[in-house]
């Protein structure tokens, strides 16, 4: 918690038990405001800065991996092999490791559209209210867009023969990248695959 949101809290306490305390306050203009300050206006603000502190800290790649389910996800990312996409990219720095799994994922998480806003709102019930589910799946196939955020423009994918004649069609979303690129979180086989030695999860 931020040192505004304790001060924003402490005050909002002191201010209601102070009305409490003193209700007859609220006879004059000064004792109202004081108490629609204290009762309304600055839980509304502390709330709402909460909020913004606990969905920054969702980003992080360690809050996805404190989820017993999406640990063998984790351990995927120490797979020695540079054909597994989220191992490379994690290993090598590709991504900002802190927030690996939000910068693959983003249309997954909280941080999209309503419709992703509530399926994260869901991930949230499951962990403290019920039961987690067993296999992880995505909604929706995964897009290009979370690929290209990084990779378009860059000169290794622009200008590789490879790509050059489908750039378009992977642009535009309509051949997948996963159609060449299919190695990624191997989490059945995790036990049989080396793993890179040097990181630490």
């Amino acid at each position: 918690m931020t040192r505004g949101l304790i001060a924003i809290i402490a005050l909002t306490v002191a201010l209601i038990v102070f009305v409490i305390l003193r209700s007859s306050i609220t006879a004059e203009k000064g004792g109202k405001i004081i108490a629609f300050v204290g009762f309304f206006i600055l839980p509304i603000m502390a709330v709402a800065i909460s909020g913004s502190v606990h969905l920054e800290k969702s980003k992080a790649t360690d809050f996805c991996l404190k989820c017993h389910v999406m640990e063998p996800y984790g351990q995927s990312l120490y797979i020695d092999d540079p054909n597994y996409i989220p191992a490379n990219h994690f290993q090598n720095h590709l991504i900002p490791n802190d927030k690996a799994c939000f910068t693959c994922h983003t249309s997954y998480t909280m941080f999209g559209g309503m419709k992703r806003k509530m399926q994260g709102l869901k991930h949230v019930y499951i962990y403290y209210l019920g039961k987690p589910i067993e296999k992880i799946e995505l909604y929706d196939p995964y897009e290009n867009r979370e690929c290209l955020h990084c990779h378009e423009g860059a000169r290794s994918f622009e200008e590789n023969p490879i790509h050059e004649s489908v750039v378009l069609e992977i642009k535009n979303n309509e051949m997948s990248c996963l159609d060449c690129h299919d190695q990624i979180h191997n989490v059945t086989e995790l036990a049989e695959l080396p793993k890179w030695q040097k990181g630490e999860m």
